[in-house]
């Protein structure tokens, strides 16, 4: 079982990026799909959270109105755009999958891709 994370990268403030997903080695049917964020020194966060239908999303309250989720089942595959940002959004962005709907306790959840760097300048 795979998670690859990629779309990281060097932004200015204001600027914008996708992060993507790409899941492998089994089906992800029924499972939600949620990104976190660490930056250093600090813990864990969630970001956002999908389930499998699409049918339920949850932000943090740091990126409502700025970050958008988004998954194609077609290419298990889960997006997060990311408009708007600023420098306290750089951090190392992980994809995981939990099984039923997105939750935003990081131990819930059963894979986890390796994560992609994201720093904003300011």
């Amino acid at each position: 079982v795979q998670l690859q994370a990629s779309g990281g990268g060097l932004v200015q403030a204001g600027g914008s990026l996708r992060l993507s997903c790409a899941a492998s080695g089994r089906s992800f049917s029924g499972y939600g799909m949620g990104w976190f964020r660490q930056a250093p020194g600090k813990e864990r966060e969630f970001v956002a959270g999908v389930s499998w239908s699409g049918g339920t999303i949850e932000y943090a309250d740091s990126v409502k109105g700025r970050f958008t989720i988004s998954r194609d089942n077609a290419k298990n595959t889960v997006y997060l755009q990311m408009n708007g940002l600023k420098p306290e959004d750089t951090a190392v962005y992980y994809c995981a999958a939990i099984p039923g709907v997105p939750r935003t306790q990081a131990t819930l959840y059963a894979y986890w891709g390796q994560g992609t760097l994201v720093t904003v300048s300011s």
